[in-house]
Formats: structure tokens, sequence, C-alpha cells
């Protein structure tokens, strides 16, 4: 199913106190990735992928604030990137930055709605 939330995303100015606050205050587990400068937090139990083990929760990542990424954002799935993107921009929407590979998972990618909100997308490899 495409059109779903299924990531989510905060930036930080200070890393290690915004992994201290929300290890602490909410009990996440975070993984740091530091060739990526990116950080995976899980909101709840996962399984071998690292994938949610139980429904109601996603999991999502932080990252150093910067450019149009300055606020949380929320990913939706898509099917296809470039095609979300055609019908994005023929809605007054407009891409953020370009498609990246993520590992062997998938491509992540942003957009701006037409209310200035940046948003995330996300495709299955």
């Amino acid at each position: 199913m495409t059109g779903r939330i299924v990531h989510f995303e905060v930036p930080y100015d200070d890393g290690e106190r915004a992994r201290t606050f929300y290890r602490e205050a909410f009990g996440w587990k975070l993984l740091e990735m530091p060739e990526m400068n990116y950080t995976m937090v899980s909101t709840g139990p996962v399984n071998e992928q690292s994938m949610p083990a139980e429904p109601g929760f996603i999991n999502g990542g932080m990252y150093r604030r910067s450019g149009e990424l300055t606020r949380p954002i929320l990913t939706v799935d898509v099917p296809d990137i470039d095609a979300a993107w055609k019908t994005i921009e023929s809605l007054g929407g407009e891409r953020v930055g370009e498609k990246l590979p993520v590992g062997d998972m998938g491509f992540a990618a942003y957009f701006k709605d037409p209310e200035g909100n940046v948003l995330g997308l996300w495709q299955t490899a």
C-alpha cells in the first residue's frame, strides 16, 4: 500500500543533546550511523530487519539541521519517486534536493507542498 506515512525525521543542531533528550524522554533506541551523518530511531520493538515488530508505530531518524530540512519531516511511501515528483509539481509542489539511494533498501527524496511544508518520499527497492 502506498501513500501511508512510513518514517519520520527530526533535525538537530546538537546531535548528542537531541539523542539524549529523545532516549531519556521516550525510551527511543538510537543507532548512530556516522558514515551517513544520521541516527536511526526505533520507537518500539523491531524485527531482524529493524522494521516495527508490532502494528501501530513507525521508526525514523535524526540528522543535522541544514538548508530546507529544518523542521520535523513525515515520509510518505510511493511506488516511484520520479512519478510522484511529477504529480507533486503538477499540483503546485516542488522538489527539494535529489533522489538518494539508501543502501540496497530503496530511495529517499524530499518535496515542498504548496503550503511550504517539506515532506519526504520513500521508494522501496
